[in-house]
This record gives C-alpha cells, sequence and structure tokens, in this order.
C-alpha cells in the first residue's frame, strides 16, 4: 500500500528556524561589532547577554502574539460564518456549490451536495471555512508554545558566539575562534533547515552562512570605523 510521508511538525520546525537564524545571526553580529571597539572579553559577555535576555523576550513575545493573532482571526470568521449561514442559508448555499464547482464537481450535483450539507450545521460551517476562507482551526494552545520554542531557539543560538568569549580574556582572539564557530553553525543550521522544508541542502547552508558572515562583518567593519574616528 502507498504512504504518503509529510513532516508532522511544520509550526515546530517553523519556530526553531526563526529563534535560531536571530539567534545566532543577532548576538554574532553585536560580539563582532564590539569586538571592533573594546579589547575586554567581559564587556562583549555582559552586552551579548542582555542581548540575548532582550532577544529571546521579543521573540518569543512576537511568536505569542501571532499565534493569538491567529486564533482570534479564526474565531471572529467562525462567528460570522454562523451568522451568515442562518441569516443567508441560499447565499451560503451557493457559495459552497461554486466551490465544489471549481473542484470539477457538476452544477446539478453541486447544487444536490450544497443542499445535503446545509442539514448538519457545524459541517456546513466548517466546510465555509475550509474551502472559502482557507482556514484551519488553530491550536489555542499554539503560542504559548510558539512562544517557548522562539525565545528558547533564540537563547541557544545566541550562545553560540558568546562561548568563545566566556573562554579567552582578550576579544579580537576570541572574535577569531567565535567566527569560525559560529559560522560553522550556521552552516549546520541552514543545512537542516533547507532538507526539512524540502529545498536544496547546500544552497540553503550556503545562504545562511553568507547572511550570517555579512551581519557581522558589517558590524565588525562600523564599529572599527567609529572607534578609529
Amino acid at each position: 500500500m502507498h504512504q504518503e510521508k509529510h513532516f508532522d511538525s511544520p509550526d515546530f520546525v517553523k519556530d526553531i528556524v526563526i529563534g535560531m537564524a536571530d539567534g545566532l545571526t543577532v548576538p554574532f553580529a553585536l560580539a563582532a561589532g564590539l569586538s571592533g571597539a573594546v579589547d575586554n572579553s567581559t564587556i562583549i559577555i555582559t552586552a551579548g547577554i542582555a542581548e540575548i535576555a532582550a532577544g529571546s523576550i521579543a521573540m518569543g513575545l512576537g511568536g505569542y502574539l501571532a499565534g493569538r493573532t491567529e486564533v482570534d482571526h479564526y474565531q471572529s470568521e467562525l462567528k460570522r460564518e454562523y451568522f451568515e449561514v442562518e441569516k443567508y442559508p441560499e447565499k451560503e448555499k451557493s457559495e459552497v456549490a461554486e466551490v465544489l464547482q471549481e473542484f470539477g464537481v457538476s452544477v446539478p450535483y453541486s447544487v444536490q451536495i450544497a443542499e445535503e450539507m446545509s442539514k448538519d450545521k457545524e459541517k456546513w460551517v466548517k466546510f465555509m471555512m475550509r474551502f472559502e476562507l482557507g482556514l484551519e482551526k488553530p491550536d489555542e494552545k499554539r503560542a504559548a508554545k510558539s512562544a517557548m520554542n522562539i525565545g528558547g531557539a533564540y537563547i541557544v543560538g545566541g550562545f553560540v558566539p558568546l562561548a568563545p568569549y566566556f573562554l579567552i580574556t582578550e576579544a579580537h582572539e576570541a572574535l577569531l575562534v567565535s567566527v569560525v564557530v559560529t559560522l560553522i553553525a550556521l552552516f549546520i543550521f541552514g543545512f537542516l533547515k533547507a532538507k526539512a522544508i524540502g529545498q536544496p541542502p547546500f544552497v540553503g547552508a550556503l545562504k545562511t552562512t553568507i547572511i550570517g558572515a555579512l551581519a557581522a562583518g558589517a558590524a565588525f567593519g562600523l564599529a572599527s570605523l567609529i572607534n578609529g574616528a
């Protein structure tokens, strides 16, 4: 028997991608920028931890608000759809028939199916939500899960470029190690991300690595320029 394989946790992967991508890139750019201006790793560690804390909270809050907005939007549309099938049943039946016809169902059959469907209001509304409006019922707990996933991934990613500064006192030496470690992490992350979403893994890895390198390079160059002015 043929079995189709689909990834079971696209929302989880999306959260991890969002959190990890920013977690690896933003603190990396910050640490690189500060390394161009100061010699003491302690200052960079302090600033880096503060940024990771603020960034994870901000990213997690953004994920929570996005999840709540999705739920609120669905509930609003659901309420409106129930009102319309009560107030304008014939118009809604006609819309069901039109949707079915777009899928190749003949006019007589589509009208007959719409009539049958209207006998079960709950399934009728569910059909309209999915096929007329393109909305799936979101998980009520999704917002909190998303906030935790994104915030946690940001923290994990953020400590990758910062870790060498805990071990090496001289900031410029720590930066060299941070660059190597972070670029490797960005490459691996980009590879896994691209593979998970069905894109060419090596292309995704190179794109992610280049973006992170450019961000850090720009921050380092700007800080060095200002410090030398």
